[in-house]
């Protein structure tokens, strides 16, 4: 059942609703400054404009919002299923797979295919090792596969993106709300018998819109907001952002994340991926494969999360 909606610490500034926050992230409030108008064009078809900005918090540290990502800058995972590329099969037996670059981490290894499907957006690393990137930032939904030659054990990393359209606030227009905040979800199986479940970590870095500072906890490593509300609003303009910086070495294998929370499993339903081409024309590969999707404990306010597992 959705919370009721209300903004009990709206008209705070952030310096001044800090003192009633007890968690480890830093606030900020209200819209971010663009700095990126949109790093994606559909050509055949509409897609949500995919900006990025940055906004300051109350000891004047920047963060870039939703996330800083490599999109502009790195190699693109080759697509499944993206139709402003006009890339629509109708099954895996229409994709060609051979033509699937792989990465290679390791000499001597196996080479491993993967599948991927994210709301919105996915960075893929083996080892620390970049292997690629979600070629659609926002929409429309697209999916992906990649290859990678690996030995075991390694290590899979992921940085997951929920995009805003709203820079700062968490949200979109949507649903006949101007703030209404979007919902994450990923998952992906893997040729070796990786997939997706609750033995990956989740942790949040960027949660927003939150409009009451005080729904937010924190317990035994994991960023809480699932006493928040998520119904949307005409009036979200004031709503505030948490952020957590991003280990430098979270991608790498050697990286502790001991204090990190296992991932939040969520239903096919739960995420809406069955009017999704993109993923339902793959099904086999994903949920018929045994993955679940995953995301942090809040799929809907958890803007940027990162995941990670060790295959042995």
């Amino acid at each position: 059942m959705a919370l009721a909606f209300s903004f009990p610490m709206q008209g705070l500034s952030a310096e001044a609703s800090s003192s009633v926050y007890q968690g480890s992230g830093s606030i900020t409030q209200g819209a971010a400054t663009p700095i990126e108008a949109s790093m994606f064009e559909c050509k055949n078809g509409r897609s949500r404009v995919a900006g990025v900005g940055e906004i300051k918090d109350s000891d004047g540290q920047v963060w870039t919002v939703p996330a800083d990502t490599q999109y502009l800058t790195a190699t693109k995972a080759v697509d499944l299923y993206e139709e402003c590329a006009n890339i629509t099969p109708k099954n895996i037996e229409q994709v060609d797979l051979d033509s699937v670059p792989v990465v290679t981490v390791d000499e001597d290894g196996e080479v491993v295919t993967g599948y991927i499907f994210a709301d919105n957006y996915f960075e893929l690393y083996v080892n620390g090792k970049f292997i690629a990137l979600d070629s659609v930032p926002f929409t429309p939904f697209n999916s992906s596969v990649v290859k990678f030659k690996v030995s075991k054990p390694y290590t899979i990393a992921v940085k997951l993106v929920d995009w805003e359209e709203n820079l700062g606030l968490g949200s979109e227009n949507n649903r006949g709300k101007k703030y209404h905040a979007g919902d994450g979800g990923f998952i992906a199986s893997f040729s070796d018998g990786t997939i997706t479940n609750a033995d990956w970590q989740a942790q949040a870095f960027y949660t927003s819109p939150i409009y009451d500072l005080t729904c937010l906890s924190e317990e035994n490593g994991a960023r809480l907001s699932t006493d928040c509300t998520t119904e949307g609003t005409d009036d979200g303009a004031d709503a505030y952002g948490v952020h957590w910086k991003t280990p430098e070495a979270w991608m790498n294998q050697a990286f502790d994340s001991a204090s990190w929370p296992q991932a939040t499993l969520y239903t096919e339903d739960e995420i809406g991926v069955n009017n999704k081409k993109s993923y339902m024309n793959f099904r086999e590969k994903f949920a018929g494969a045994g993955a679940s999707f995953i995301w942090s404990t809040n799929v809907v306010l958890d803007n940027e999360v990162l995941l990670r597992y060790t295959v042995k």
